[in-house]
């Protein structure tokens, strides 16, 4: 079979209603599945999934029928940099209705919470490697830059705080998410939020559901010549800035954002310096574009 090539900005990483190039799953024995980078995991975990993968890209590969996990092998051999997740089909009925899985093998990548298809079937570790190491690019342009602890080192990592789980609003919010129910989300974030007006987390929720809403039914195409055709268009670049973020171009959102602001009107300001906000709080205050385009915008305002 052949792998898709996730393409520049990883196209599909917002985009879960199609899985491409189906392919039959041969029974092949599986290598061991052992270790600090892979885990077998049951539905109920996926919340703790989601979570790491703000500091780690996942790979998450659904087996079952007969067709066993096949990746743990090429895992181990980046060093910690992906965390393979394994989860059977056959006790995972929601998840598998949410992300639309249409046969076993079938793999996907978690950035930042967000699941992105990569392939369907199995293939020799050559082919898929490249797959991978795309994945690590796009994480890296978003920041996700973690390297989890190597076996023998996973005495010292003790000391290290582990990441708080998640709360039971915060949860709720998460699991509408990843289910595509933008509008569930959305109430659930907004409800966090009444009563934590600061939540960072709930803050980047509520900006990552606005952006998924208003590019999910845009042709990207169309988007980008319009702008082409009305380079001065405040609207057209705020739609072509959120498919740069959703493709992980922050620096080019950044840039074409900012660099309309000085000419801009004082209402056309304030969409923008919006927008840019909501970039910020999806991106994360420490992410090197934010430290630098937040700097920017602020000589820009004052």
């Amino acid at each position: 079979m052949s792998i898709p090539d996730p393409g520049p900005g990883f196209a599909g990483a917002v985009d879960l209603s199609a899985l491409v190039n189906k392919a039959q799953a041969a029974n092949q024995p599986a290598p061991a599945q052992t270790g600090a980078w892979v885990r077998d995991i049951q539905e109920s975990e996926m919340g703790q999934i989601v979570e790491l993968s703000n500091t780690v890209p996942v790979i998450l590969e659904i087996y079952g029928q007969g067709v066993t996990p096949q990746l743990g092998g090429l895992i181990e051999k980046y060093g910690g940099k992906l965390l393979l997740a394994t989860l059977d089909i056959d006790k995972a009925p929601q998840l598998v209705q949410a992300l639309q899985i249409q046969g076993v093998p079938t793999v996907l990548a978690i950035i930042q919470g967000r699941p992105a298809p990569l392939f369907q079937g199995q293939a020799p570790e050559h082919e898929i490697a490249p797959v991978f190491d795309e994945v690590l690019k796009v994480a890296a342009q978003q920041g996700v830059t973690g390297v989890l602890p190597a076996p023998e080192a996973e005495d010292e990592a003790e000391e290290t705080p582990q990441e708080p789980q998640l709360s039971p609003e915060l949860q709720r919010a998460e699991d509408a998410l990843m289910a595509n129910d933008l509008d569930g989300a959305e109430a659930a974030y907004n409800d966090i939020l009444k009563t934590k007006p600061a939540d960072s987390d709930a803050k980047a929720g509520l900006a990552r559901v606005g952006l998924l809403k208003r590019i999910g039914s845009v042709n990207p195409d169309q988007v980008r010549a319009e702008a082409a055709q009305s380079p001065g268009s405040i609207q057209a670049a705020l739609m072509v800035a959120d498919l740069d973020v959703s493709g992980g171009h922050l620096d080019d959102a950044f840039s074409r954002l900012l660099g309309l602001f000085p000419e801009a009107t004082p209402e056309d300001k304030d969409a923008l310096r919006e927008r840019l906000l909501e970039y910020f709080e999806m991106a994360g205050p420490a992410h090197p574009s934010v430290v630098q385009a937040r700097a920017r915008l602020t000589s820009l305002m004052f």
